[in-house]
C-alpha cells in the first residue's frame, strides 16, 4: 500500500481529524508519519494492528523523545502481511507528569520498551502491567535522557 493510500485509510477512521489532532507528514523519509492526540493514541494503534487493510502486526521500535518543550513517544510499525511501514508520534507539554496509554496490550513487546522510556524519560503509561525501572537503580533521581537533566555526581553533561 502506498503512503497516500495508507493516509486515506487512516483518515477514514477519524472523520474529524482536527478533533483528534490527526496530522500526516513524510518529513523527508520514505515512511508516512502520523501524529495524534494522546487521548486517541490507543484507538489508532488498535485499528492499525487489527484493520485488514493495514495489519501492522510488528512493533519494531518504540522510542522516548524530548523535543525541548514537549516529551513524546515515537512508534515504528510494520505489516509483515502487506510489507508497509508507518511511524506514529504522540507528545505532551506536561513535563511534570507525562503519560500515554500503553500499547503493550496490542503488541506485547512494547512492555519492555515502555519500561525503558519510563526509566530514562519519566513518561508513564496508563494500564501498563508492570511499570517499574528497567535499567536504573530504584534510588536514581531524575531522567537522564531528558534535555534538562543535569548530574554533577555521575558527570553527565549537556
Amino acid at each position: 500500500m502506498t503512503n497516500e493510500a495508507l493516509q486515506y485509510v487512516i483518515s477514514d477512521w477519524f472523520p474529524e481529524p482536527e478533533a483528534v489532532k490527526l496530522q500526516f507528514t513524510q518529513e523527508g523519509t520514505q515512511f508516512l508519519t502520523v501524529s495524534i492526540e494522546a487521548d486517541n493514541l490507543h484507538e489508532l494503534m488498535w485499528l492499525l494492528k487489527h484493520n485488514k487493510e493495514t495489519c501492522f502486526d510488528y512493533l519494531f521500535c518504540l522510542t522516548g523523545v524530548d523535543w525541548g518543550k514537549e516529551l513524546g513517544v515515537v512508534y515504528h510499525l510494520e505489516s509483515t502481511v502487506h510489507r508497509h511501514i508507518v511511524v506514529v508520534k504522540v507528545n505532551t507539554t506536561d513535563r511534570d507528569t507525562p503519560c500515554f496509554d500503553t500499547v503493550s496490550d496490542i503488541w506485547p513487546t512494547a512492555e519492555f520498551h515502555e519500561r525503558e522510556v519510563y526509566d530514562f524519560f519519566g513518561i508513564q503509561f496508563h494500564n501498563h502491567p508492570n511499570l517499574k525501572k528497567l535499567f536504573l537503580p530504584e534510588e536514581w533521581e531524575g531522567f537522564p535522557l531528558r534535555k534538562d537533566y543535569a548530574d554533577d555526581v555521575n558527570m553527565i553533561v549537556k
